[in-house]
């Protein structure tokens, strides 16, 4: 059987038992119990979340993280600038240190009035596009196919999978976005 790394935030914490059940099996997986945080996060953590498991398959995300901005100071937690250059240098390490295909998992939507009332920090919808449109010329660079879970959600009434503080998903928003990842995979099996 194939070994899958799942790498990414909360949101793939969310979605992995899905995953995992929707891919028994057929699959083996190897995920970090980690929250992967930011793409600096993941950089830093990559030898033991990634290459050190020899994977097949990883399926990867991150941003989440890098577009929280602290309501004092309105700054991004990582700036756009560093989050291509931690995305090339994870995308070029994967490639170039494993035999794995690597997939790129678009960040999810938000919805940034519901995040405003319940955080002490912002993310805004703009950044997630912003964020996101750069990952994706960085992967189209690099031949990295992408997983379009932000889509996935918005084809399916973001506002009624997301809970209520505005970036986290449902259970039926999680089995859905499990779907989506599993199907993603399944092609690469």
């Amino acid at each position: 059987m194939k070994k899958i790394v799942l790498v990414g935030d909360s949101i793939r914490m969310g979605y992995q038992p899905f995953v995992e059940e929707e891919l028994r099996g057929a699959a083996e997986f190897a995920n970090p119990e980690q929250n992967g945080g930011t793409s600096a996060n993941i950089l830093a953590n990559l030898d033991s979340w990634v290459i050190s498991r020899n994977p097949d398959i990883v399926h990867l995300n991150c941003g989440l993280h890098d577009i929280k901005k602290p309501f004092e100071t309105g700054e991004p937690a990582v700036t756009l600038e560093q989050y291509k250059s931690n995305l090339q240098a994870i995308f070029r390490r994967i490639l170039k240190e494993t035999k794995a295909r690597l997939i790129w998992a678009k960040t999810t939507p938000v919805n940034q009035a519901w995040h405003h009332e319940r955080k002490g920090f912002d993310r805004f919808e703009a950044d997630v596009d912003a964020y996101n449109r750069a990952a994706c010329e960085i992967a189209e660079q690099m031949g990295v196919p992408v997983n379009d879970l932000f889509q996935c959600v918005m084809d399916r009434g973001r506002d009624r999978l997301l809970t209520p503080d505005g970036v986290h998903f449902t259970e039926e928003g999680s089995r859905i976005l499990g779907k989506r990842v599993a199907e993603c995979l399944r092609a690469y099996l």
